[in-house]
């Protein structure tokens, strides 16, 4: 069974530290971490995507999730497959 966390961040500039405080705290939990979001040489989207794929018990997985639902500008969800 794999948990994953599927994290939309709004205005990412704003809300970048915040989040990736967040992830710090829970660094050890997190197998896998890919961002996303648009970009070129002349644009940079300020909404993004990042896909953590955790590790350890479903309660710390929720308790990340619920940490970073908690950032306003961020909503995340976890799925389990």
């Amino acid at each position: 069974m794999k948990n994953i966390i599927i994290v939309s961040v709004e205005k990412r500039q704003a809300v970048s530290v915040k989040v990736q405080t967040i992830l710090t705290e829970f660094g050890c939990m997190i197998k896998t971490r890919l961002g996303i979001h648009d970009s070129s040489a002349a644009y940079c989207s300020e909404n993004g995507l990042i896909i953590l794929e955790c590790i350890g018990s479903k309660k710390d997985v929720s308790v990340l999730n619920k940490k970073l639902s908690a950032v306003k500008g961020v909503k995340s969800k976890h799925v389990t497959i």
